[in-house]
C-alpha cells in the first residue's frame, strides 16, 4: 500500500485492529483524534507496512497487563508491523499530561512530522520523455497528496482539541453562554472546513490512482507489442486521458483562437469555427449543479466538454459523477433510477456506484465492469467536478454570497452559445440601457461615459457611473453586487452607499460545441420574507429567462458571424476592459502560458 493512502484508510485499520482481537472498544475509537480529557484515552499511530498483521504495543505500569502483550506478526522474532496501537491511560487531573508525554515518547505526533515535498524531484517539461520519468512524476503526486492528507487529519484533531478545552466543565464555569455559543459556532465551521478538505483529498487520491492504473495499462499494452511485434496496434483506453499528462502535448486547437498576439495592447482576432475543447482549459474545478438539486432518489446528468455524465449520491449521502452510459449496451443511465446509493441502468438493471463500480447484474454472473468517473466534491451549495487530467487543485473559489444575503433563487439552463461569449456578455454593463429595455434597464438613461475601474492586475472592479461591482472568478464564474436605492430601482454610484443589494452569481461551464451549461444563483441583503411566498420561484424563473432572452438574441447572432469569419474582439473600447482581460486570460491559459495576466490575488 502506497504512502498516500495511508491516513486514508486509518479508521477501517482501527476496525480491523478490532475484528482481530485487540480490545479496541467504542470510547477509544472515538478518542482517536486525541482529543479526548476523560479518564481513559487512546491514541492510536498507524503505521503500513508489508507484514500484513497487526502489533498492539501496550503502555508501561499497571496498564500493561490490560493493554500489552498481544502481537500479530509473521512469526516469531519477525516484528514487521502493518498496525502499531499505542494506548495511553490514566485518571485524574494528570492524565491529560501524562498521555501528552506518552504520544510524545512513542513517536504519535511523527504521524504529522512529513516533510512537504513540493519542490523536490523532477520537473514536467513540455515534449516526450521516458517511462521512468513519467512514473516518477506519479511517485512525487503520491507522496504530496500523502503530506496534504496528513494535513488535513491534523487541521481536524486541532479542531477537535479546541471543542473538547470549550467543553471543559472548568471553562464552563467562567464562560458565559453567549460566549461559549459563539466559540461552538466558530469551531463548527472550523471542523466543517477541514473536514471539506479531507473530501477533496480523498478526490485527489482517487484520481491519482486511476491515473496509475492507466499509466500501467499503457505500460502493459507496450511491452505486448515489443514482445509480439506483428501484432496490430492497439490504442487503450486510458491513453486517450494519460497522453496529455504524460507527453505534455495539448490537444489538437484551441477552442476559440487568438492570431494575433497575446500580450497586452495587441488585438484580439477572435474567429473562425470553434475546434475542440484544449486540455488547459480542463483542468479547472467547475460547478455541474446545485447541491439541492440532488437527493438520495434523485440523479442530474449533464454534458461537459460534449461528454455525457450523470451526478448523483451514494450511500454515504456524498455526491459522485460517472458517465452516462452503461457499461453493458451504452444506455443513458439518467433513464434509469437511483436505489440504494446506485444507479440502476434501464436496460438490464446493472447498477454502479459513485465510483463507477458495478456492483449488481441480474439475471447474470457479476463480473468486472466500471465506468470512467471525475473528481466530484461538494462546497457552497453546488456539486464541483473536476474534468480535466491534471490532479485536481486544492483551491475552490468561493461563490457564496456575504453571510447577511438570503438566497431566493437558483436556477439551472441549458443555451445555445459558447460559453466564452456569454462570459464576456455578462462582463458588459454597457450594453443594458439599449438591449434590457423591457427588464431590469427598463428606464435607465444612457449615460454620456461608461467605464470600468478596476486596479491593473485585476479581473474585478465597480461600474461608473452604476453602483454595480463585477468580479470573474476563472474558469467561468461572473460574481455582482447592485447597489439599490430601493428594490428595483438604481440610483447613485457608489455599491456600498446604497441602503440595500442584489447579488448574483452566472457559472457559465463548457457544455458542448457552442452550448453553455448556466447556473444561476440570486440573493437579496433585504426581504427575507420572499423566499417563503408561495411559487415564488416560478417567477424568479420567468424573470431571468426574460432578461437572458434579451442577451441570448444577440450573443447566438455574434456567435454565428464570429464562425463566418468575423472577429467579434474587432474594436474593443473602454468599457470592454473586463471582457478584454477575460479574453486574454483564457488565449494564454489555452497557449500553455503558466503566467496568467490580470489574475486577483
Amino acid at each position: 500500500m502506497t504512502p498516500g493512502l495511508s491516513l486514508a484508510a486509518a479508521p477501517s485499520s482501527m476496525r480491523l485492529a478490532e475484528k482481530l482481537g485487540l480490545g479496541v472498544s467504542n470510547s477509544a475509537l472515538e478518542c482517536y483524534s486525541g482529543g479526548c480529557t476523560s479518564s481513559m484515552a487512546t491514541v492510536f499511530h498507524v503505521n503500513y507496512g508489508a507484514a500484513g498483521r497487526a502489533v498492539w504495543t501496550g503502555v508501561a505500569g499497571k496498564d500493561r497487563e490490560a493493554w500489552g502483550g498481544r502481537r500479530y506478526g509473521h512469526g516469531k522474532g519477525k516484528g514487521r508491523s502493518v498496525v502499531e496501537c499505542v494506548g495511553v491511560s490514566g485518571s485524574g487531573s494528570g492524565a491529560g499530561e501524562r498521555r501528552e508525554q506518552q504520544q510524545q515518547q512513542s513517536g504519535v505526533v511523527k504521524f504529522f512530522n512529513v516533510e512537504d515535498p513540493r519542490g523536490a524531484g523532477v520537473s514536467l517539461k513540455k515534449g516526450a520523455f521516458d517511462v521512468n520519468t513519467a512514473w516518477e512524476l506519479l511517485r512525487q503526486d503520491v507522496l504530496y497528496l500523502d503530506w496534504k492528507a496528513r494535513r488535513d487529519v491534523l487541521a481536524i484533531v486541532n479542531a477537535h482539541d479546541k471543542v473538547v478545552e470549550v467543553l471543559n466543565p472548568l471553562v464552563r464555569d467562567v464562560k458565559s453562554v453567549e460566549s461559549l455559543r459563539s466559540e461552538l459556532a466558530g469551531l463548527q465551521e472550523e471542523l466543517s472546513k477541514a473536514h471539506a478538505q479531507v473530501h477533496l483529498s480523498e478526490a485527489r487520491v482517487e484520481h491519482t490512482l486511476r491515473k496509475l492504473g492507466e499509466m500501467e495499462s499503457l505500460v502493459n499494452d507496450k511491452l505486448l507489442q515489443n514482445i509480439n511485434p506483428k501484432r496490430g496496434k492497439t490504442v487503450p483506453k486510458a491513453a486517450s486521458t494519460m497522453e496529455p499528462v504524460v507527453m505534455g502535448e495539448a490537444e489538437a486547437d484551441i477552442s476559440v483562437r487568438s492570431r494575433g498576439s497575446t500580450s497586452r495592447g495587441k488585438p484580439l482576432d477572435v474567429s473562425g469555427p470553434m475546434g475542440p475543447y484544449p486540455a488547459q482549459l480542463k483542468n479547472h474545478w467547475y460547478p455541474a449543479a446545485f447541491s439541492a438539486d440532488i437527493d438520495d432518489k434523485t440523479m442530474v446528468p449533464f454534458d461537459s466538454f460534449e461528454e455525457a455524465w450523470v451526478i448523483f449520491r451514494g450511500k454515504d449521502g456524498r455526491p459522485g459523477c460517472v458517465r452516462d452510459s452503461c457499461a453493458h449496451r451504452a444506455c443513458p443511465l439518467s433513464l434509469g433510477k437511483v436505489e440504494d446509493g446506485r444507479i440502476q441502468c434501464p436496460y438490464h438493471g446493472w447498477e454502479y456506484n459513485t465510483s463507477g463500480k458495478c456492483e449488481k447484474m441480474p439475471s447474470t454472473r457479476l463480473v468486472n465492469a466500471e465506468l470512467d468517473s471525475l473528481p466530484c466534491i461538494e462546497q457552497d451549495g453546488m456539486v464541483w467536478i473536476w474534468p480535466g487530467n491534471e490532479t485536481p487543485s486544492t483551491n475552490l473559489p468561493c461563490l457564496n454570497p456575504p453571510s447577511h444575503y438570503t438566497i431566493h433563487a437558483q436556477i439551472t439552463m441549458e443555451l445555445p452559445v459558447e460559453h466564452g461569449l456569454l462570459v464576456e456578455n455578462l462582463l458588459d454593463l454597457a450594453h443594458a440601457p439599449f438591449t434590457h429595455t423591457t427588464t431590469f434597464a427598463k428606464g435607465w438613461e444612457v449615460p454620456s461615459f461608461v467605464k470600468f475601474r478596476t486596479p491593473i492586475a485585476a479581473l474585478s472592479g465597480t461600474w461608473d457611473p452604476y453602483p454595480i461591482a463585477m468580479e470573474f472568478k476563472p474558469p467561468c464564474m461572473v460574481l455582482s453586487t447592485i447597489g439599490l436605492e430601493k428594490p428595483g430601482k438604481l440610483n447613485g454610484t457608489d455599491v456600498d452607499a446604497c441602503p440595500t443589494h442584489l447579488h448574483q452569481l452566472h457559472v457559465c461551464m463548457p457544455s458542448s460545441k457552442g452550448k453553455t451549461r448556466l447556473l444561476y444563483r440570486m440573493a437579496l441583503d433585504f426581504a427575507p420574507y420572499l423566499k417563503h411566498v408561495p411559487f415564488i420561484k416560478y417567477l424568479w424563473q420567468h424573470l431571468a429567462n426574460k432578461v437572458l432572452g434579451e442577451d441570448l438574441r444577440l450573443v447566438e447572432g455574434q456567435q454565428d458571424r464570429m464562425e463566418r469569419g468575423a472577429n467579434v474582439w474587432n474594436l474593443p473600447v473602454a468599457y470592454d476592459k473586463l471582457g478584454v482581460r477575460y479574453r486574454r486570460w483564457r488565449v494564454d491559459l489555452e497557449s500553455g502560458d503558466e503566467k496568467t495576466p490580470f489574475m486577483s490575488d
